[in-house]
């Protein structure tokens, strides 16, 4: 059943739609992260232009991330003053990398951008993952030695100024580390429709040294409102927000972070890490193919403006 996207301007099967959506919600549910980083490839790869698939999958972001905070809240598991800390950088960081979008889209170069942004990132995180996913496996099948202590030195980040008490995560810190984590963060979903939990969440626990029981909720908690901001930008300045293509997504994602909850419950962590490191190099393999094979068609009938 072939359905028209008004704004990305192509027809694409619902049911494509349903399936990618319900694939990557499979994912989250797995592997616990917001499926924002394998969805907007693979949305170039079914013909939806970058500018739309970013701004679209930023939409989706904020209902799935709403979903997840409310449990967390529930939990008591969510730093707010940590979280609105991370969001001062996170919102600043979305206002900057809309701006820089819509100057690389004016001068008719933001789908590559977006692109190697994508095989940039993809590539390092994949092979990181693989590598401590390897390891962990190796580690698993050792006898064990006895407890190994470690302790949280962060160094430089111990020395700044401006420190304030962060009680929920147990931590009296510089507020400037996490306005920078939250800075990058907010570049990355203006540029590239993801969340930014898969940057994020290492942060907050090896730079900031937060526990990892409140990193998941605060990260989440801040990443509805930089996405949040980050679609209104898209949708008045840019107009690139498909709400038809945000809603068939959605529906997948919500029927598939169901099936793959029950499916994570069955798989040892390691083989999770390791399953989900080699999905991220494959996308990341077919992005960077796609930007050096020469296309059939050379030609595109689109002004640079867009118009």
């Amino acid at each position: 059943m072939q359905i028209y996207l008004p704004i990305a301007e192509v027809s694409v099967n619902a049911f494509l739609l349903l399936g990618l959506g319900g694939f990557v919600g499979i994912l989250s549910g797995m592997f616990g992260v917001g499926g924002g980083f394998l969805m907007t490839p693979l949305l170039f790869f079914i013909g939806i232009p970058p500018a739309v698939a970013v701004a679209t999958e930023a939409n989706q972001i904020v209902a799935s991330s709403f979903s997840g905070v409310l449990a967390h809240l529930r939990r008591k598991s969510v730093d707010l003053k940590m979280g609105c800390v991370l969001l001062v950088g996170g919102l600043v960081g979305a206002g900057l990398g809309v701006l820089l979008f819509n100057y690389l889209k004016s001068l008719g170069q933001v789908d590559l951008l977006v692109r190697l942004c994508y095989v940039v990132f993809l590539g390092v995180v994949g092979a990181l993952m693989f590598v401590e996913s390897l390891n962990a496996i190796r580690r698993s099948k050792r006898p064990a030695t006895g407890p190994v202590r470690r302790t949280r030195d962060r160094g430089w980040v111990s020395k700044l100024p401006f420190k304030t008490r962060f009680r929920v995560s147990g931590l009296y810190i510089s507020v400037i580390p996490p306005i920078m984590v939250g800075l990058v963060v907010g570049v990355l979903a203006a540029i590239m429709g993801v969340g930014g939990g898969f940057i994020m969440v290492p942060a907050m626990i090896y730079l900031l040294g937060m526990p990892t029981k409140v990193v998941v909720g605060t990260s989440l908690f801040q990443i509805i409102f930089v996405t949040a901001f980050t679609t209104l930008l898209h949708a008045t300045t840019n107009f690139t927000v498909d709400v038809v293509l945000a809603v068939l997504l959605l529906v997948g994602g919500v029927i598939g972070a169901q099936i793959g909850t029950q499916i994570g419950a069955r798989m040892k962590a390691e083989q999770l890490r390791i399953l989900l490191a080699g999905m991220v190099l494959l996308v990341c393999g077919k992005l960077a193919l796609d930007l050096l094979i020469q296309p059939a068609e050379l030609y595109s009938i689109a002004a640079p403006g867009g118009h």
